[in-house]
């Protein structure tokens, strides 16, 4: 009987920001449906989530794609980290996510930085200064703007050989930043397909020799763009609303809960939100109709569509876990509609 290879992936217990985490479990032949990986566990006291004397945490398995990394039956496992229990680990941010009906579609966007270990600099960086300010590198093309086309490009058609709705890539406003978006209805299944394309990066960039820099300002205090992790999302109100006042409504609701946010949007957050390069303060909130300094934008989309759509929320950084920020504005939106 053939062999197969899962790959189970989960999210540590490092604090203020996660770390994804894996190994290899070989199976007899597996068919692919999530239903038939057996749970798991793994040593939590290695990994910040147990005490040595009782150690064990549960892997259980809540996703499953092809491992385009891999040869042969290979498959990649996202898990829910579970107590001994069975109860939702401290660390399981999936498990706050309060979307049974996956009336909630997710789209984010995914900036980070292409990194060089040895120099500590991103890609494109001369050491021991800077390259030409930004404003050419933004959707570039050419070697003198466009650094590490060839790990994107691959990272691009793994997603997609594992079958993650990948919707674009694109070069970003820094030298050696890059971007993808991704889209799922269901806000878990969002971020379930966003940790997957992370982890993908990751390996990807392991056989470059390159680190992925999730910081949200990695440059520090510079006129350089920091790193976010935008939140395209709607339901089935802001889907068919065709009415601004209830766009105004949602909108309104998240400027109370601008710490309950705030607290789950990424570590660091307030070097990147400073109301300079295309954010708004951190301790401030605002929306407004194409504005790409507001907390939230409205897509000039929805207001051309009869205001039917979505909305952007521009404040979560690139190192922010997806479930948790998926959660929060399920959270904010349900309680404004």
């Amino acid at each position: 009987m053939a062999k197969a290879k899962l790959e189970y992936l989960w999210l540590d217990g490092y604090k203020p920001t996660q770390s994804l985490r894996s190994k290899t479990k070989v199976v007899d032949d597996f068919s692919g449906n999530v239903e038939d990986c057996p749970m798991w566990s793994f040593d939590g006291s290695s990994t910040q989530q147990a005490e040595g004397g009782s150690s064990d945490c549960l892997l259980k398995p809540v996703a499953c794609y092809p491992d385009p990394g891999r040869s042969g039956n290979s498959w990649l496992v996202m898990t829910e980290v579970l107590n001994a229990d069975g109860s939702a680990h401290e660390s399981n941010g999936r498990a706050t996510i309060d979307d049974d009906d996956d009336d909630f579609w997710f789209g984010f966007e995914q900036e980070y930085f292409l990194w060089d270990p040895e120099h500590n600099l991103p890609l494109g960086f001369p050491q021991g200064g800077y390259p030409a300010p930004q404003g050419p590198y933004y959707c570039s093309v050419g070697s003198k703007n466009a650094f590490g086309r060839e790990v994107i490009e691959e990272h691009l058609e793994m997603c997609l050989d594992a079958g993650l709705n990948i919707e674009g890539i694109n070069a970003e406003v820094a030298a050696g930043q890059w971007e993808f978006q991704g889209f799922a209805k269901g806000a878990a299944k969002a971020g379930d397909e966003l940790w997957i394309a992370r982890y993908l990066l990751e390996r990807t960039g392991e056989k470059y020799g390159l680190a992925i820099n999730w910081h949200p300002k990695p440059l520090g205090p510079t006129d350089w763009n920091g790193s976010g992790m935008h939140a395209n999302f709607s339901n089935t109100v802001l889907r068919t609303a065709g009415d601004k006042a209830v766009y105004d409504k949602i909108c309104e609701a998240f400027g109370p809960r601008i710490k309950e946010h705030i607290s789950v949007y990424g570590a660091d957050n307030d070097k990147r939100l400073t109301g300079l390069h295309e954010t708004q303060s951190i301790d401030k909130f605002s929306y407004g109709v194409s504005d790409r300094g507001a907390s939230i934008r409205i897509p000039l989309a929805t207001v051309t569509s009869g205001w039917k759509g979505w909305l952007e929320d521009r404040r979560p950084a690139s190192n922010a876990d997806p479930y948790r920020v998926a959660a929060e504005i399920v959270k904010t939106v349900k309680g404004a509609v």
